[in-house]
C-alpha cells in the first residue's frame, strides 16, 4: 500500500481535490451553524426573546468551553499531522490518545466547578433579575454535557487529520438533525422551555462523541486509540500551537460578556435579543470560512513536515482563491437577506426586529475580511505559529472590538456597536496581509 493510498494528505491536490477534500468539513461547519440557528429560532419562536437573550448572557461560558476543546483539537492536528508526515505514526497515535484523554479531564472538570459556582457565574456575567431563572436552566444542562461539547470538537477536527473528513461530516448532520427534532420535541411538545433547548443541544454533543469513540477504538485507520504515557512537552506543543483558538473564544467570551452590557443599557433586553440574533447569524455565515480552513489546515501541516514545497505553495494559493470568492458571495447574501434573517428571529417583536434590521446593513461589511482573517490565523496554527496566529485571532475577535466597542457607542449610541466587528476585521485584515507576506520565504507557501 503506498503513503498516498494509506494517509489521503500525501496525496498531490489540484483545485477540485482540494475543495472536494475540505467540502466534508465546510458542510460540516454549515449545518452545525444551521442547528444552532434552528435552535435559536425554537427558543425565540417558541418560548421568547428574553429566553433568547438569556442563551447569549450564558454564551461566555460555552465559548470557553469550545476553545478549549478546539484548542487541543487545532493544535494536536497539527502536531500529529507533521509527525505523520515525518513517518512518526507510532508516535502520533500515542499523541493523539493522550489529547483525547486530556479533553475527557478537562471536561469533567468544567462541569463540577461550573456546577458549584453556578449562580455566580451566571451573575457576574451580567444577567438581569427578569434573565436570571432562563439562565439558570440552560447553563446547568450545558454544563451537564460538557464533555460532549469538547469531545465532538476535539473529534471533528481529528477525523480531518485522520483522513476521514467525510465521517465527521455525517456525524454533524446527524448530530444537528437530532438537536432540531429534540428541540420540537421538548420545546414545542413537551413545552420544556429554555431547558429543553439545552437538552436538544447537549443530545446532539454526544453522537459525534459516542460514534467517533467507537471509530478510533476499533483501529480502521492510520490514527486510533493505543497505549499512551504522559508526555508533557506534547501538551505543551499542542496547547501553544492551538492557543489562537482558545483566543479567539475566549476573546469570543469577554466581547459577547461587552456587547450584552452596552446593548442591555442602550436598549434593555430587546437590544440583548438583537445582539443575539446578530452573533448566532454571524456564526453561520463564517461556517463556510471556519469549515474550509479546518479542512485544509491538516493538508498543509502535512505538506510542511514532509517539505513538499510544490504542493504546500499550490495548496496556500487554492485556498487564497476560495476565500476571496466566498467572502463576496457572504457579504452579498448578508446584505440583502439580513432583513429576512431578521425577521425569522423575531418575528412579531417589532422592536427587536427593528434593531436587528439596522445592525445587519452595517455588520455585513465585515464578511468582506474576515475570512482572510480566520484562514491566516488556521494556516500560522498548521505551520506551528502559534504566535502569530494567536496575534491575529487576539486582534480580530478581541483587542480592535474592544477598543471600538468602548468608544463609538459613546458617540454613535447602537450604530457604534454594529461598526466595531467591521472596522475590527478591517483592520486585522491589513495586518494578516503583512504577516503572509512577512513569513512567506521562511515557509515557502506563496
Amino acid at each position: 500500500m503506498t503513503n498516498t493510498q494509506r494517509n489521503p494528505l500525501a496525496k498531490s491536490f489540484n483545485v477540485v481535490s482540494l475543495i472536494a477534500f475540505a467540502f466534508p468539513s465546510m458542510v460540516m461547519m454549515l449545518f452545525m451553524g444551521l442547528y444552532t440557528i434552528v435552535d435559536t429560532v425554537f427558543v425565540a419562536r417558541f418560548v421568547d426573546t428574553n429566553a433568547l437573550s438569556a442563551i447569549n448572557i450564558v454564551c461566555p461560558v460555552i465559548n470557553i468551553m469550545v476553545g478549549l476543546g478546539t484548542m487541543l483539537a487545532t493544535g494536536g492536528s497539527a502536531v500529529i499531522a507533521k509527525k505523520m508526515g515525518s513517518g512518526k505514526t507510532e508516535e502520533a497515535r500515542s499523541n493523539f490518545t493522550l489529547i483525547i484523554l486530556t479533553g475527557v479531564l478537562m471536561s469533567l472538570v468544567i462541569t463540577v466547578m461550573g456546577l458549584l459556582f453556578l449562580d455566580e457565574i451566571i451573575w457576574g456575567l451580567g444577567s438581569s433579575e427578569i434573565l436570571f431563572p432562563y439562565c439558570k436552566k440552560y447553563l446547568t444542562v450545558q454544563l451537564i454535557f460538557a464533555v460532549g461539547n469538547i469531545m465532538q470538537v476535539l473529534y471533528q477536527n481529528l477525523f480531518v487529520t485522520a483522513g476521514r473528513p467525510a465521517l465527521g461530516f455525517v456525524l454533524s448532520v446527524l448530530a444537528g438533525i437530532a438537536n432540531i427534532v429534540f428541540d420540537y420535541i421538548f420545546i414545542v411538545f413537551l413545552q420544556m422551555g429554555i431547558q429543553g433547548a439545552a437538552l436538544g443541544t447537549g443530545i446532539g454533543y454526544m453522537i459525534p462523541t459516542l460514534i467517533g469513540s467507537i471509530f478510533f477504538l476499533i483501529g480502521r485507520s492510520e490514527l486510533h486509540f493505543c497505549r499512551t504515557k504522559m508526555d508533557v512537552p506534547v501538551l505543551v506543543k499542542s496547547c501553544s500551537n492551538g492557543a489562537s483558538e482558545l483566543v479567539s473564544q475566549m476573546s469570543s467570551a469577554v466581547t459577547t460578556f461587552l456587547f450584552n452590557a452596552v446593548m442591555m443599557k442602550l436598549a434593555g433586553e430587546d437590544g440583548v435579543a438583537a445582539i443575539t440574533i446578530i452573533i448566532y447569524s454571524q456564526f453561520l455565515l463564517t461556517t463556510l470560512y471556519i469549515g474550509f480552513s479546518m479542512g485544509v489546515a491538516p493538508v498543509i501541516s502535512y505538506n510542511y513536515g514532509s517539505r513538499n514545497v510544490n504542493q504546500l505553495k499550490r495548496v496556500v494559493r487554492i485556498c487564497i482563491c476560495f476565500i476571496m470568492t466566498v467572502s463576496i458571495f457572504v457579504f452579498l447574501f448578508s446584505f440583502f437577506a439580513g432583513e429576512s434573517i431578521a425577521r425569522i428571529f423575531a418575528g412579531n417583536h417589532e422592536n427587536v426586529f427593528e434593531i436587528t434590521k439596522i445592525g445587519f446593513a452595517v455588520f455585513s461589511f465585515s464578511f468582506l475580511f474576515s475570512g482572510y482573517n480566520i484562514f491566516a490565523s488556521a494556516l500560522f496554527t498548521a505551520l506551528s505559529n502559534g504566535k502569530v496566529s494567536a496575534m491575529i485571532s487576539f486582534l480580530r475577535t478581541f483587542g480592535f472590538i474592544t477598543i471600538f466597542l468602548l468608544i463609538l457607542p459613546r458617540f454613535l449610541q447602537t450604530a457604534g456597536v454594529w461598526l466595531a466587528i467591521p472596522l475590527a476585521e478591517l483592520l486585522t485584515f491589513m495586518l494578516t496581509i503583512y504577516m503572509v507576506v512577512k513569513f512567506h520565504r521562511h515557509y515557502k507557501y506563496l
